[in-house]
């Protein structure tokens, strides 16, 4: 199988509704799949929406602020846990259509919340990867992930992973995913800015992999929508207040192949972003890159990879 059909729904979230982004993503994954996709891929924090606040709302970081609070006890009563049965439609779309689901979320473990990017596979659970390193503010709401939750998934047409955001300016995450050999790699961003698309192109040349940089469609309004949907809180609603300007998540998602080349590209609203991809090109772009292989010096440089989940305490009998 040398073809492969990919889509990229850049929709917007529904702010802090959970089981209202999964109802949203299987209806817009299961019309992805429908128009062909084997290959459907959602952006950055898509269950529960990217948390604007932080970049957008004057005094979110200070210290006891009451809204931040407020929100960060609203997410991680909302987020999804392991084995979430709330995740079932998704899992059992996969199983029925065959198609592979990469969509963004809040996760709880423990009392903490982590960017999580789940890729949804037929017949298999989930794949986690949780983001290694949350970015600046994003550091009050997001635990750091580990090396456990750094993988691929295999399937006839080749290799799928996920990294989430500025992971792609981490090079040695970037190197420990090419070492994997991912055909088909989702760059998850909030949105698909033009510092982003080069990262993402660059992602794609190196790793000689097509790439589906996937980005939200997100405003000011839809936070006040989402609040109102898991019952509303007056400090959350008076930061968002706070936030100046509306259109905050502007999308912008493309679809890369192995030479950077852009194959399709979003513009700023909601829509599906399809392509069809010719597995064959990633041979050939290695004949001049292999950046895992021919074009490395494992006699110079090494990159050891710690895989061990870091649960942090370990109970002896």
């Amino acid at each position: 199988m040398t073809m492969l059909d990919v889509a990229i729904c850049q929709a917007a979230p529904i702010p802090l509704d959970i089981d209202g982004g999964i109802e949203k993503a299987t209806r817009l994954g299961r019309e992805a799949i429908a128009a062909g996709a084997r290959f459907v891929a959602f952006g950055e924090t898509f269950l529960g929406g990217y948390p604007l606040w932080l970049d957008e709302a004057p005094g979110a970081a200070l210290w006891d602020h009451p809204g931040t609070k407020a929100l960060h006890a609203i997410m991680l009563e909302r987020a999804v846990v392991a084995n979430d049965e709330r995740l079932l439609p998704l899992q059992e779309l996969c199983d029925e259509s065959g198609a592979c689901i990469s969509v963004g979320a809040h996760e709880r473990v423990r009392r903490s919340l982590y960017n999580n990017q789940l890729l949804f596979r037929p017949g298999e659970p989930p794949l986690d990867h949780r983001k290694l390193v949350p970015t600046h503010g994003e550091r009050l709401i997001w635990m750091r992930g580990d090396g456990s939750t750094l993988g691929v998934h295999e399937a006839e047409w080749g290799r799928a992973g996920n990294l989430i955001c500025w992971e792609h300016w981490m090079p040695l995450a970037r190197a420990a995913m090419h070492n994997l050999g991912e055909s088909v790699h989702v760059a998850a961003w909030p949105t698909v800015c033009e510092e982003y698309g080069i990262a993402s192109r660059h992602y794609a040349m190196e790793g000689r992999c097509f790439v589906l940089a996937a980005g939200l469609v997100q405003t000011k309004a839809d936070l006040f929508v989402g609040l109102e949907r898991v019952g509303g809180n007056a400090e959350a609603k008076a930061l968002f207040e706070m936030i100046e300007g509306d259109a905050l998540n502007c999308g912008g998602s493309m679809i890369i192949a192995p030479d950077a080349r852009v194959l399709a590209r979003a513009g700023d609203g909601e829509e599906i972003l399809y392509a069809e991809l010719d597995v064959a090109e990633i041979g050939q772009g290695l004949t001049s890159l292999d950046t895992d292989g021919h074009y490395s010096r494992p006699d110079v440089f090494e990159l050891n990879v710690d895989m061990r989940a870091k649960d942090g305490v370990n109970w002896g009998e």
